[in-house]
């Protein structure tokens, strides 16, 4: 009988264990990531294809947890449903964490504290020169069942209010004067005035809140929220989570919070 030597039975065992290990990730249940792309540089369309923070985090996601992502469009206002109903198993789009949802669903530790700002015409930015006022003039545009929105109704009630299904609508109305302001998550106005710079459009460097951005996951599925957590700790530990947000949003200055 021949002798297998030693070297050639490890290399044996350590290709067997990396074919197991392939076979196992690509027979992994795909994970069905909820996204609205209308908020850029959060998650948005370029040329037809997904992309932006969101995606990244995604794609990273995926890795650590040995499972395919599969992007699953879904319109804003029915993302909770969608995962509720099992059709997502997470929703990665730009979503803050508020009560009201925590009723509904549960959320992963913040990867991101943002807050609500404006995008006015140059010539109105004066208005804001000493702050955002409590009543400001004119129309207030908003994407739908947003925070934004929220906020909207909430603190500027007595303003009129007009709904737009993303912040580009919303900056195109600006630009025709059809509103006077846009109200949103302040990486999607940021990324808006320097796309529309040269339309004069400007941000106004007050924060109107501040909120914490995570990711969703059924109340019921605690061993998916573990893992998520797991895996959020990783990428913010080793720098990763800071190169993702930078990468799309430099002039933002992100505080990741694990608490």
């Amino acid at each position: 009988m021949t002798k297998i030597p030693s070297r050639l039975l490890d290399l044996i065992f350590i290709l067997s264990g990396w074919y197991i290990l392939g076979s196992l990730a690509a027979d992994a249940a795909p994970l069905k990531v909820g996204v609205t792309p209308a908020f850029p540089p959060v998650i948005y369309k370029e040329g037809g294809k997904i992309t932006g923070v969101e995606t990244d985090f995604a794609k990273a996601l995926g890795e650590a947890l040995g499972r395919p992502v599969e992007f699953v469009e879904v319109k804003w206002e029915n993302q909770i449903p969608a995962l509720v109903d099992g059709r997502t198993d997470i929703i990665m789009s730009g979503m803050s964490v508020t009560h009201a949802r925590e009723l509904r669903i549960a959320f992963s530790k913040p990867y991101l504290i943002v807050g609500q700002m404006a995008l006015v015409r140059r010539e109105d930015a004066y208005r804001y020169a000493l702050g955002f006022p409590g009543n400001p003039t004119g129309v207030i545009g908003v994407v739908k069942a947003t925070t934004g929105d929220f906020l909207v109704q909430q603190e500027f009630s007595s303003n009129k209010r007009k709904e737009y299904k993303s912040g580009q609508d919303a900056a195109k109305a600006l630009i025709k004067e059809r509103i006077d302001l846009f109200i949103c998550d302040a990486p999607t106005i940021w990324w808006l005035a320097g796309l529309h710079d040269t339309d004069n459009l400007v941000a106004v460097p007050v924060f109107l809140s501040q909120e914490p951005l995570a990711w969703g996951v059924r109340r019921s599925d605690t061993d998916l929220l573990n893992s998520v957590n797991a895996a959020l700790d990783k990428l913010q530990s080793s720098g990763r989570a800071n190169e993702i947000i930078k990468q799309w949003i430099p002039l933002f200055q992100p505080r990741n919070s694990a608490k």
